[in-house]
């Protein structure tokens, strides 16, 4: 069958319209390619694998790649990963620090991309020739966050999502709820 756009173009799951590469606070969730658990397990509590802690580091490093993003508070979860990216302000047209102009400063699909770039180079240094299949699924999951208490809810349900494990609809073994 040969590709026709019509019939297969992707629709696109962001928020039509909107500028990613505003300022701003945004919920994101990355799942694992198949839904594989492949990060830890949880029991009573969120415990990582070798593989979860490769993704927990990279998360916290992602700052250092993005000197105008802030990673806030994440969870690393048996087959996906939750967190709150901010993306700041540029305060002037160029900042003298990083040499960075406005049109420099990341959206949020390319904090995405690259996290997910760096976490897949790192899973395959580890699984080099037993043929896994791709550490993540295209896209992601995102949403704006408007204001402090939604803000404060998204915190609440990361900090809360090893504990909810058995109700999550990402949980191959149960789920269903969220």
């Amino acid at each position: 069958m040969t590709h026709d756009p019509e019939i297969h173009r992707r629709r696109s799951i962001r928020l039509g319209g909107f500028d990613y590469s505003s300022a701003g606070a945004y919920f994101i969730t990355v799942v694992v390619q198949g839904g594989l658990c492949l990060f830890g397990v949880v029991d009573g509590e969120m415990r990582l694998s070798g593989a979860g802690e490769m993704v927990r580091r990279v998360w916290e490093g992602m700052a250092e790649r993005f000197p105008h993003v802030v990673m806030d508070e994440f969870v690393v979860m048996p087959n996906h990963v939750h967190g709150v990216v901010f993306l700041r302000q540029m305060a002037q047209a160029t900042d003298a620090s990083t040499g960075e102009t406005a049109r420099d400063v990341p959206k949020l699909g390319d904090v995405v991309r690259e996290f997910k770039s760096l976490t897949t180079v790192e899973y395959g240094k580890g699984v080099r020739g037993l043929g896994w299949e791709r550490l993540w699924q295209r896209n992601y999951y995102e949403r704006v966050i408007r204001n402090e208490s939604e803000l404060r809810a998204v915190r609440e349900y990361i900090v809360n999502n090893p504990r909810n494990w058995e109700l999550d609809r990402e949980n191959p073994g149960g789920g269903g709820g969220g």
